[in-house]
């Protein structure tokens, strides 16, 4: 079993400027991490550097794109340069765009880019390091959907499923390398991604929706080995195990679930 130190370590996370993004930044720090907090939205980079700064912690604000191979590579070099040495990514970015059928083309190409290939970008250029000094730790925050489903959204599911199939090659490649790979996948978070899943929202969250610190306390303690699935709802695994046991038993019970919330639209 593998542990991973945070204190002094240099880690980068990405969509950290809310959410569980920046809820693992600020555990992260509190732990003594010194941590690159990345997105998009320039503004809140900066209000999660200055709450783990205001916390007596360390963090460095890089705002830009982490899906495309230009930003990637872009913010793996400012990361460098503020760290040295990158120890831990937490790739989390991610997005929900489209849904059912009808979901267009730029939402399914928008999903598969930022909740799997940028996992795919930023291993290409950790890894081999990673590989020369024998120790590594890429997390990707998926989803119980990449495990399970969610109805009405197939690109997220589709693409959650991905992320966590790239983790699962990741650590079947190069474990025996000293990298470690491990998947968060959360049922129902206290986000804005839950805020706007419309009648899915009471589905989501009929395990207790937790919130983004909840979630960041799991893949803390997580720290402590080197499992590949992160459970913040444990719920799921036995969810998993279910649908692996006996699919059509658990694609029926899915099914029925898609109908009382056709019901409830009145469809």
């Amino acid at each position: 079993m593998s542990a991973f130190d945070p204190d002094g370590s240099g880690v980068v996370v990405t969509g950290a400027a809310g959410g569980i993004g920046a809820a693992l930044a600020k555990a992260l720090a509190a732990k003594g991490a010194r941590v690159v907090v990345a997105d998009l939205n320039a503004d809140g980079v900066a209000g999660t550097v200055d709450a783990i700064t205001a916390a007596g912690g360390t963090a460095f604000g890089v705002a830009g794109d982490a899906a495309s191979e230009d930003g990637v590579a872009a913010l793996v070099d400012a990361a460098k340069g503020h760290l040295g040495a990158i120890d831990a990514w937490y790739g989390n970015a991610g997005v929900d765009r489209g849904r059912g059928l009808d979901a267009a083309e730029g939402d399914w190409d928008l999903c598969w880019q930022v909740n799997v290939m940028a996992h795919v970008r930023a291993a290409r250029l950790l890894v081999p390091d990673w590989v020369a000094k024998g120790a590594g730790r890429y997390v990707v925050t998926a989803s119980a959907a990449g495990l399970l489903t969610m109805l009405g959204a197939p690109a997220y599911s589709v693409t959650k499923h991905g992320a966590v199939a790239f983790a699962e090659w990741l650590s079947a490649t190069y474990r025996h390398q000293g990298v470690v790979v491990q998947a968060i996948c959360p049922q129902g978070v206290q986000t804005r991604m839950l805020d706007d899943s419309g009648p899915l929202k009471e589905v989501l969250s009929h395990d207790t929706a937790l919130t983004p610190e909840q979630v960041a306390d799991s893949a803390i303690a997580a720290l402590a080995g080197d499992e590949i699935l992160i459970l913040p709802h444990p719920e799921v695994g036995d969810y998993y195990k279910a649908r692996a046991a006996v699919p059509d038993k658990w694609l029926a019970g899915m099914n029925r679930i898609q109908q009382q919330v056709e019901a409830k639209e009145g469809r």
